[in-house]
């Protein structure tokens, strides 16, 4: 009897850790936010590369990816169990050499594409600062940061070699998570309805000295709402 205490208590702790999330988790249930596979090639995936070859785009997308993990590190440490920052130093340090080709296919690309090196620098300098301000949100940070925590997380266990695959498989999720959406489990709306709490009127003209209404110029004052008190609702 005392054993079989023993090896249940075990499984129930194996259960909760099992069933618990890794990590923050801001909703009962978030949006649904896979996609499908990618080339670089679809629009508002990442920045147009015009003339590009097939390795160039995966280039491309390859430092579109870097550049939203990067974004991810700086402004999702509002919650540091997504850990964006952690897997996004290990995500450097294990694929550096694929991202230094990355950026050398780039630079190449656009040194050919600018007709000339210093015209090809700039080219390559403009495409990073579009490539950051396209992967940046503010309306949807929670679910871009829970998605981005979860990709660099893949990053950290994906082979040396492959990141470009990481990026061809969850480059459409990132950008779907770049898209507002709130609680799927429980429905929901916050706003104001005038009819069920009428706010009186604001106005210097309807008040005195003293904060007194005044009835005279603006009417009865009509609050709190007829048989309804402030502390009932």
């Amino acid at each position: 009897m005392k054993g079989w205490r023993k090896a249940g208590a075990g499984a129930l702790v194996v259960a909760l850790l099992a069933s618990g999330p890794a990590s923050a988790q801001f909703y009962f249930k978030s949006k649904d936010m896979r996609g499908e596979p990618v080339t670089g090639t679809e629009t508002g995936i990442m920045e147009a590369l015009p003339g590009a070859t097939p390795a160039e785009q995966r280039a491309g997308l390859i430092w579109t990816m870097r550049a939203a993990l990067n974004v991810a590190a700086l402004q999702c440490q509002f919650e540091p169990t997504l850990l964006t920052v952690s897997n996004y130093n290990a995500m450097l340090k294990d694929h550096g050499d694929e991202l230094k080709g990355a950026f050398d296919t780039l630079t190449k690309y656009f040194a050919r594409t600018a007709k000339g090196k210093p015209a090809g620098q700039k080219a390559l300098d403009q495409f990073g600062t579009r490539t950051y301000a396209n992967v940046t949100t503010v309306w949807a940070q929670i679910n871009f940061c829970e998605t981005a925590s979860e990709i660099g997380r893949d990053a950290v266990f994906t082979p040396r070699g492959h990141f470009g695959d990481l990026a061809e498989q969850r480059m459409r999720e990132l950008r779907n998570s770049m898209t507002p959406a709130g609680e799927q489990m429980f429905s929901r709306y916050v706003g104001h309805d005038p009819n069920r709490l009428p706010v009186p009127r604001l106005d210097a003209i309807c008040w005195d000295k003293k904060a007194r209404w005044q009835t005279k110029k603006c009417g009865a004052l009509g609050w709190p709402p007829v048989g309804t008190s402030l502390a009932a609702r």
